[in-house]
């Protein structure tokens, strides 16, 4: 199951992110997005868990935990979207 996390702290990377979620299940991607000129995280990410049961026990564990001085919104990500016609 694939992960939408919001509210990380700016100075998280992607072995901050995997590291957090892995306390939960296994993860097979953790992605923070980053700007593409300041190359510094947007604050959110990805992360692809491989159990859809524990990816599921973590969205009600971590949505809505204080992280720093944000608050971590963590759902199911939607799937993308084909727009292009």
């Amino acid at each position: 199951m694939n992960l939408f996390v919001t509210g990380l702290m700016d100075d998280m990377d992607d072995t901050d992110l995997r590291e957090m979620f892995e306390l939960y299940g296994e993860v097979k991607t953790a992605r923070v997005i980053l700007d593409k000129v300041t190359r510094k995280s947007r604050c959110f990410g990805f992360v692809e868990m491989t159990d859809n049961a524990d990816a599921m026990a973590t969205i009600r564990l971590l949505n809505g935990v204080k992280l720093g001085r944000k608050i971590m919104s963590v759902q199911e990500a939607e799937a993308p979207t084909n727009s292009r016609r």
